[in-house]
């Protein structure tokens, strides 16, 4: 079992009050990576040429909904799926793309943390450090399929991973 019983049941009540609102959510969350690591806005195409993240920016906003929508999900699913609830083509790609762009595991940490902000934020007087350890250990293992993926296409491609 990835996750307790109560754990669940604590991701699945701050998942209602944040998928009402995806966009907003998944914006801040982008927000927060860059200011934790301006540096990572090197890594997404439509960020390149601009100082600021703009908030109008349609590119940034459908891949912030779907990478936000992606995470959340995932982590809900875990108790009842047992491992990470990302197909194998998805999981395939997110390896790739992940190895592509130079990520490195210690780029996962900034994530975890921005998204645990951003939970924190949304979940408001809801928030414990029970739900903060659920959410945590849930994106620790999507974070982890995630990495063991880009290993195995480092391997079969000869392209370590710093």
């Amino acid at each position: 079992m990835v996750l307790s019983e109560k754990q669940e049941a604590l991701v699945k009540e701050s998942w209602e009050l944040m998928k009402h609102d995806v966009p907003r959510h998944s914006f801040r969350l982008f927000t927060l990576i860059m200011e934790k690591a301006p540096r990572a806005k090197d890594l997404f195409s439509f960020l390149r040429d601009t100082d600021e993240i703009p908030e109008n920016n349609p590119q940034l906003r459908a891949h912030a909904a779907k990478i936000f929508k992606l995470t959340c999900e995932s982590v809900v699913q875990l108790r009842e799926k047992g491992e990470v609830a990302v197909g194998d083509t998805t999981l395939k790609w997110l390896g790739s793309v992940h190895l592509q762009k130079g990520v490195l595991e210690p780029h996962f940490e900034v994530v975890k943390e921005a998204l645990l902000k951003t939970i924190q934020e949304a979940a408001g007087e809801k928030w414990s450090e029970e739900m903060k350890n659920a959410w945590g250990e849930g994106y620790d293992h999507l974070a982890a399929a995630i990495v063991r993926e880009m290993q195995v296409q480092a391997a079969a491609s000869s392209k370590p991973i710093a």
